[in-house]
């Protein structure tokens, strides 16, 4: 059964605090997830000459796992700040997408407040939102719960991983990258309330995986999500209609 969507009235007298709680009460996973790949991140970036301050600026200032790992590698590499710089902000595009999606739930708030909640989107926490959202509205001190959770197990796993990835032997040919995979598909699984979700999630990656093959970059992702959405959007109306 389909819960009713909260009143206007019931988000203005709903407890922050508890809103807050309840946020980071949904970031349990993704924290998990984000201490184990930012320490990953940390080993990765220091052994690209990062100092550990650099190294933790990094996350502390940028908070976006993927374009952090290839700032790092590209680092490595030598290449030109302007590249870094660029090659980043063509990864992060698809915030502009997530965002768009969160903001018909988020109207009337101040412009600190969208920018606070806009920076604290990663992909994990938007997963977290989307399916929240989708059942019931909730205060914006939820999405600030579950945003700067993340965000403190990230700059944490960084800071471990910048501080003892050289010290403990081995440890960078443990297995980090699992983290990543295997938090994705969980959130996916969140997700995926009934057949159209399921269809849609499949044809998203397929045509991911397509684009990925005819372009470079990160454009495969965003073209992928347009179009699916644009499809599942007229399949749901057209079935409402008919």
């Amino acid at each position: 059964m389909m819960s009713l969507p909260t009143t206007e009235a019931t988000l203005k007298t709903a407890n922050p605090v508890g809103e807050l709680a309840a946020g980071v009460s949904q970031a349990t996973p993704i924290m998990l997830g984000y201490v184990v790949l930012a320490m990953a991140f940390g080993i990765l970036a220091r052994e690209a000459g990062l100092t550990i301050l650099e190294t933790v600026a990094m996350s502390v200032i940028v908070f976006a796992g993927a374009s952090q790992f290839i700032a790092a590698g590209m680092f490595a590499a030598a290449m030109s700040p302007a590249t870094i710089i660029l090659t980043t902000f063509l990864v992060n595009l698809r915030h502009i997408l997530m965002s768009a999606s969160l903001a018909p739930y988020l109207r009337g708030l101040k412009l600190h407040s969208y920018a606070l909640l806009g920076w604290g989107i990663t992909d994990e926490t938007f997963a977290v939102h989307s399916t929240v959202y989708r059942e019931r509205r909730r205060h914006h001190w939820f999405i600030y719960g579950t945003n700067f959770a993340a965000y403190a197990a990230w700059v944490s796993g960084t800071v471990i991983g910048a501080l003892f990835g050289s010290i403990v032997p081995g440890i960078d040919q443990l297995p980090l990258g699992f983290a990543l995979p295997a938090m994705f598909i969980c959130l996916l699984v969140m997700q995926l309330s009934d057949r159209l979700v399921l269809y849609a999630g499949v044809l998203a990656a397929g045509l991911s995986l397509l684009f990925g093959q005819l372009w470079e970059g990160n454009w495969n992702i965003i073209l992928a999500t347009v179009l699916t959405a644009t499809i599942a959007s007229g399949w749901e109306k057209w079935k409402i209609s008919g």
